[in-house]
């Protein structure tokens, strides 16, 4: 029988990323190993967060040193049983090639993004997966973009084709708005579902994102195979006004660092590169006055105008609603308002963006919840 040695490799989060710095080791050499188990932690130019083991075993050898900078693929440690010796450890660590970037581009041949226009408002898009099924689309929250799904892109796309854009006014799409309600926002996604040729999604929806979805369901049941809603907005009245408004007017790092801490039980999530990008955003043309018409209309005096979640319960269509217990932008609390009949999850150790941060069992519900 061939003994079993199972690499540990840098991960690719995300459509850009190209390489990560190891920042810590979380475990020890001789440690056993279970499926989802933080092994160490990695830093890329958008987020830090723990590398979770795929496979079980035990840690025989840790590769990859602590401050290191390394590409996608690369070897960070070797996982063995106990009859694995150390000199076949050492001669599998030797003979290990990571692919090189014109590999990896070649089995990534489709583009990390798209462009199409719709209703004269340039659209960014990413498509990932298989070209037969039907897709999940992401679509992110309020002043988010299509990067807030990096953690969870390429794991749905294991199982179905993938969609997720940057909705108008939001990350490289452009400033514009179709309307500042929901409906507008999702009769826009409709059409922009109509430029791909795309029939009918899953649509999966974060915060203002999961308004989005439930609207794009209730307005067109014949789009909407199913609706998942990550922390949703449109499920009670309560926002954290003070944080949309404080995301729109924040002009500097200062200024903008704890509003996006915010969003993370773990605040140390929040990099200086994202606080950076973020920034970037916000500088362009016509941005802040955008937000902050779209958080007065959609917010008006600290509440939720409008809260399609409520009615989804009618349109007869699966239903996942998960939440983060820590969310500091929209109350958990409001998960009890799931319409009967839906899957609802509480992650404890979560905030507001629970699919980063416990990524692996979001994604795990969401991969049972399109069928995967």
């Amino acid at each position: 029988m061939t003994a079993v040695i199972t690499p540990i490799v840098m991960p690719k989060w995300g459509l850009s990323m190209k390489e990560g710095t190891v920042m810590s080791w979380l475990v020890e050499e001789g440690t056993e190993i279970a499926v989802g188990m933080p092994i160490l932690e990695v830093e890329t130019d958008k987020i830090a967060n723990a590398v979770e083991a795929a496979d079980p075993g035990v840690l025989r050898r840790k590769v990859a040193q602590e401050g290191e900078l390394l590409p996608v693929k690369a070897l960070l440690g070797v996982m063995a049983g106990p009859e694995v010796s150390d000199a076949d450890i050492d001669a599998y660590v030797a003979a290990y090639q990571a692919p090189s970037a014109d590999e990896e581009e070649d089995a990534d041949a489709a583009p990390a993004y798209l462009w199409t226009e719709v209703e004269g408002i340039r659209v960014r898009y990413a498509r990932r997966g298989a070209e037969s099924g039907t897709p999940v689309l992401f679509i992110h929250g309020f002043g988010g973009d299509l990067d807030n799904w990096l953690f969870n892109i390429d794991a749905l796309a294991e199982v179905a084709p993938v969609i997720a854009l940057d909705l108008p006014g939001h990350g490289q799409s452009d400033v514009k708005l179709p309307g500042a309600s929901l409906a507008a926002l999702a009769d826009f996604v409709a059409r922009f579902l109509d430029a791909l040729d795309v029939r009918q999604v899953h649509a999966v929806g974060h915060s203002m994102g999961g308004a989005i979805a439930s609207q794009l369901a209730l307005a067109h049941p014949a789009r909407v195979a199913s609706v998942a809603l990550i922390a949703p907005a449109g499920l009670g009245e309560d926002i954290n006004h003070a944080y949309t408004e404080g995301f729109a007017t924040a002009a500097s790092r200062r200024e903008l660092k704890p509003v996006l801490e915010q969003l993370f039980n773990d605040p140390s999530l929040v990099s200086r590169q994202m606080v950076d990008d973020v920034l970037k955003y916000k500088r362009l043309d016509g941005v802040e006055p955008l937000l902050l018409s779209l958080s007065q209309a959609l917010f008006p005096q600290g509440r939720q105008a409008a809260r399609p979640g409520l009615e989804l319960g009618s349109g007869g269509k699966p239903v996942l609603v998960v939440w983060g217990t820590e969310d500091r932008i929209v109350p958990a609390a409001h998960a009890a308002h799931a319409p009967p009949g839906a899957t609802v999850e509480r992650f404890e150790g979560a905030g507001h963006m629970v699919q980063m941060e416990q990524a692996s069992e979001v994604n795990r519900l969401l991969r049972k919840h399109v069928g995967g």
